[in-house]
């Protein structure tokens, strides 16, 4: 795990209440389960954000935030859902063939409907739309044919989440106003930079990780096509962090699981479980570098 302090050029302004925050959630599939424990360090400090982002699995989490949802409540869904075998798959064979419904006639990435695929699986405290959240909440989406970021943040809460989170060669793309979009992650990956005027403190979370291996055996053919959209994605990153980073950033030790490793949401908590206390003490720096 890496974290990242921001402190050269930190200008937070000293208030009664203290400092406010928000905080980003990056894509990166089932590893984005670690974001769980990041929730859980605000929610022990005692600090409600005042603003989220998300693009992909960071929209799915940022919507549970977002809705008031704690860190456990989150957590403790996970497992019980994605984390276990027989619920998951109970779930998605209760959808029957309609997960494989193509909507958008010959295009398709993907043969799986994501849309209904987050609306059976979103906790029931997420709301319909976004003006119901308790937090204000922004979702990247990629605009696929606009080849641009859109940033979803009213209306229709289940359709952004699904086109945020639509990996192209597993899920189709979703309509959102007329436009086809798709997951958020290609364009931004970890989307902080939409809340840098929105708080004192911004937190960005990683979890696209990188491929891992001994350097001697070539990757599968599954493994080469994620391997080679994770090395674009973090070096859109790396760019961005030289231009302009926030005030925190995490990198959780998520690597070594997939994309679609939901099934180990046990195991993925688990090994990133050190990111909690990393948020709690990197936000106890900023502070001391405040007061001082």
């Amino acid at each position: 795990m890496s974290t990242r302090l921001a402190l050269s050029d930190l200008e937070i302004p000293k208030r009664s209440g203290g400092p406010t925050f928000a905080i980003a959630f990056g894509g990166g599939g089932a590893r984005g389960i670690s974001h769980i424990h990041a929730i859980e360090a605000l929610d022990e400090l005692g600090i409600r954000p005042v603003a989220i982002s998300g693009s992909s699995i960071g929209a799915i989490m940022g919507a549970g935030m977002a809705s008031g949802m704690s860190g456990k409540e989150i957590a403790e869904y996970t497992v019980e859902t994605v984390g276990s075998r027989g619920k998951l798959f109970n779930r998605l064979l209760s959808l029957g063939s309609a997960t494989m419904r193509d909507k958008l006639g010959g295009f398709r990435f993907g043969h799986f409907n994501l849309e209904l695929i987050i609306d059976a699986f979103l906790p029931p405290q997420v709301p319909r739309e976004f003006e119901d959240l308790v937090v204000p909440l922004k979702i990247s989406a990629t605009d696929y044919y606009g080849q641009a970021e859109v940033v979803l943040e009213s209306g229709e809460l289940r359709t952004a989440i699904a086109a945020s989170a639509a990996i192209p060669g597993l899920f189709m793309p979703v309509w959102v106003n007329g436009r086809i979009m798709i997951d958020g992650g290609v364009f931004n990956p970890v989307p902080y930079e939409h809340l840098m005027d929105l708080a004192d403190i911004v937190i960005g979370i990683d979890v696209v990780g990188a491929p891992e291996g001994d350097g001697t055996h070539p990757p599968n053919r599954i493994d080469s096509v994620f391997g080679a959209s994770q090395l674009t994605m973090q070096a859109s990153i790396a760019l961005k962090l030289k231009l302009h980073p926030p005030h925190i950033f995490l990198r959780p030790s998520v690597n070594r699981f997939g994309v679609l490793d939901f099934l180990k949401a046990r195991e993925i908590l688990q090994e990133s479980e050190t990111v909690k206390d990393e948020l709690k003490r990197a936000i106890e720096a900023l502070h001391t570098a405040v007061d001082a």
